[in-house]
């Protein structure tokens, strides 16, 4: 596989950002490269998003998904927010506009990735599966398959994410909130609006797939998400796995059954 970490201005985010790709390349499996260069070739791609407290390399570091993209030939293109929320700030980073419209734009510029909905999917854990279900939900066009891990987005009629206080209450550590409260209501980032609107408007729908550990703190949000779904007919394969929190023994589990059966 080639990994690339990539450097280049991003006017969304009004400055110079960093974002990893993983694309597949030829290994033992599939050695011929007449076959793996063709230029008319178009790969499929999972957008994967990262949690709270992350970054663009956290998958690398903590988990085999590199590998697993290798195995299936897929291509993961893994993209920074920072504790975001994946939001649009007013007067300040766009990182919702980022990733849903600039980064697939330069993306498809830079790499042979195909701009077919049905080869497009997104997905994301904790944070980065509130991210990724606002995305798809958002543009619904562009994802046909969404993964959520241990997380989903938030109701904002109940305030959204608030505050943050997972590192203690020290004066030095950080304590603030995560961007998407009740301004977001009924805009493109209210993503029980758009479920809603989307299915009433009989949009093709993208499918989802939502596991989260018994254990987790979030369960009861992703139940709620699941209930949503479930009630405006999309299509939802959901199991709750016992004995997992929200930890990266469970999230690198998950990637591999999703990434070799479900997409």
């Amino acid at each position: 596989m080639a990994v690339l970490h990539i450097n280049f201005m991003s006017a969304a985010l009004g400055r110079q950002v960093n974002f990893t790709a993983v694309i597949p390349s030829v290994d033992f499996d599939h050695l011929n490269i007449e076959e793996m260069y063709n230029p008319k070739r178009k790969l499929k791609v999972l957008w994967l998003l990262h949690g709270f407290s992350g970054d663009e390399n956290d998958y690398l570091t903590f988990t085999n998904a590199a590998r697993y993209a290798q195995d299936h030939q897929l291509a993961l293109i893994l993209p920074p927010a920072e504790n975001s929320g994946y939001t649009d700030i007013p007067k300040g980073a766009k990182y919702f506009s980022f990733i849903g419209e600039e980064l697939v734009a330069f993306c498809r510029y830079l790499f042979p990735l195909s701009d077919r909905r049905e080869d497009n999917f997104i997905g994301g854990l904790s944070m980065g599966a509130m991210g990724a279900m606002k995305l798809a939900l958002a543009y619904p066009h562009q994802y046909s398959k969404v993964v959520l891990m241990s997380g989903c987005a938030f109701d904002l009629a109940d305030g959204g994410m608030g505050n943050v206080d997972w590192f203690g209450d020290a004066p030095q550590v950080f304590g603030g909130s995560i961007p998407g409260g009740r301004e977001l209501i009924g805009t493109r980032e209210d993503a029980y609006a758009m479920l809603k609107e989307n299915a009433e408007k009989h949009c093709e729908l993208p499918c989802f797939y939502m596991r989260v550990g018994s254990k987790d703190f979030l369960l009861d949000k992703c139940r709620y998400a699941k209930a949503q779904l479930e009630t405006y007919g999309y299509e939802l394969d959901y199991a709750e796995i016992e004995g997992y929190g929200h930890e990266w023994r469970f999230w690198d589990l998950v990637l591999n059954e999703v990434i070799s059966t479900w997409l």
